[in-house]
């Protein structure tokens, strides 16, 4: 699907959509579990679709009413099963240690780049565990044997869905583990997030100077829990308000565990009017370049760099290298996207360098099948003077179906080519 944006401004105000991040960590929970667990709110985006799937062929039962989700826990789970991942990398990079310790001989699928996407970190730290690679357009990795306990080593610095994975899996073993980092560890707030997680479950995971210290034997417990607001996808929305008028977003819990709540911080540094408390609104303002650490806020690059576009001066987003692994190399798309757009826009190794102009042109950009790229340029659109075609725009429901109704409901104005 080709969507084309107009020009102009976005206006008013939205709820959150459920934090994608949150509901992942709240199903695995909730399916490890003994007994019933209720969710909500939960938007079924193509990557949530894929845990619940996930958790349904390992033995959970899944059902969803409305933005209500049912879980009832893996009671017995199956002596072997498929797990269709989709384009999910945290289905894929959660869920196979969870089989592997369940004895649940698995067969990982998936489809588009997830794939090609690395998991050697993980499989290196499974060695000795009888877990093994396939080869194929979308087999992925096969699990056979049970998990031991141990220490387990993993780096810090590349995926932060590895660390999580084994958080969920190796309280599941027999044996007290060890997990321990060989790197320092970068986006934090996602392993918070899982440690914040498992604790509503019941599992209690140790802190140490390098890692966790896990005790074995443990049950996970059933629960009833409220989802949070996503910032991950308000940052669209929080980004635009700096672009153009106000906006206002309801949902957004002020203590939360997610690192990219720091898009408030970088929007007040780029010089956007924030305010902060139970409804968050971004105002514009003279905006200036920045300097940026993308090292804890991976997910929000490519909507920085619009934002950096369209203010005046440099800005340098560096520690990025991790976004060359994601749903497409971001780096690269988003240097592809912007220059297409008219900007001023640089591309190294492991960051962006951008000569903001305070508007775009517009044009025909790809979306990589990248949907936080699709989402990035249709909000360039808002500072763009000619319309913007944005090809292979569905990607969007991998993690937020209705990016576009949101869209219009701020007055956008968009169409299917």
């Amino acid at each position: 699907m080709d969507m084309c944006i107009m020009p102009g401004p976005l206006q008013g105000r939205l709820t959150a959509p459920p934090s994608k991040s949150a509901a992942h960590r709240a199903v695995i929970c909730a399916a490890l579990a003994r007994g019933r667990s209720r969710l909500g709110p939960i938007f079924p985006s193509d990557d949530i679709l894929a845990t619940m799937d996930a958790a349904g062929a390992l033995g959970a039962v899944v059902s969803l009413a409305g933005q209500t989700m049912i879980v009832e826990g893996i009671s017995d789970p199956p002596a072997s099963a498929r797990v269709n991942c989709g384009e999910s990398g945290s289905t894929l990079r959660f869920l196979v240690p969870i089989a592997a310790a369940m004895g649940v001989k698995t067969l990982f699928t998936g489809r588009g780049k997830l794939p090609q996407r690395p998991l050697t970190p993980l499989t290196d730290a499974l060695k000795g565990f009888n877990c093994r690679y396939l080869t194929g357009s979308e087999e992925i990795l096969q699990t056979s044997g049970r998990l031991e306990a141990g220490r387990y080593t993993l780096p810090g610095d590349v995926s932060s869905q590895y660390i999580s994975g084994l958080l969920f899996a190796l309280p599941l073993l027999g044996k007290d583990s060890e997990l321990r980092l060989s790197s320092p560890l970068q986006s934090k707030g996602y392993v918070d997030m899982t440690l914040q997680s498992l604790a509503r479950s019941g599992i209690v995971i140790r802190p140490v100077e390098d890692g966790w210290d896990i005790p074995g034997g443990q049950r996970y417990s059933p629960y009833d829990h409220r989802v949070e607001g996503d910032y991950s996808n308000a940052a669209f929305w929080l980004c635009a308000g700096a672009l153009s008028q106000p906006v206002a977003i309801t949902g957004l819990t002020g203590d939360s565990l997610q690192g990219d709540m720091g898009v408030l911080d970088i929007l007040e540094r780029f010089g956007a009017d924030v305010q902060r408390g139970e409804t968050v609104r971004v105002g514009p303002a003279e905006l200036h370049g920045i300097q940026i650490d993308a090292t804890q806020i991976p997910d929000l690059v490519p909507i920085l760099s619009v934002v950096a576009a369209c203010a005046q001066g440099e800005s340098v987003i560096y520690g990025a290298g991790r976004l060359r692994i994601k749903e497409s190399d971001r780096l690269q798309s988003v240097t592809a996207g912007l220059r297409g757009l008219g900007a001023d826009i640089r591309e190294f190794p492991d960051r962006l360098v951008i000569q903001g102009t305070g508007a775009l042109r517009g044009g025909k950009v790809d979306s990589f099948s990248d949907h936080r790229i699709a989402m990035s340029m249709t909000i360039a659109a808002l500072r763009c003077r000619e319309p913007v075609i944005i090809s292979g725009a569905g990607c969007v429901d991998k993690s937020y179906s209705n990016f576009y109704t949101d869209f219009a409901r701020l007055g956008g104005v968009c169409h299917v080519v």
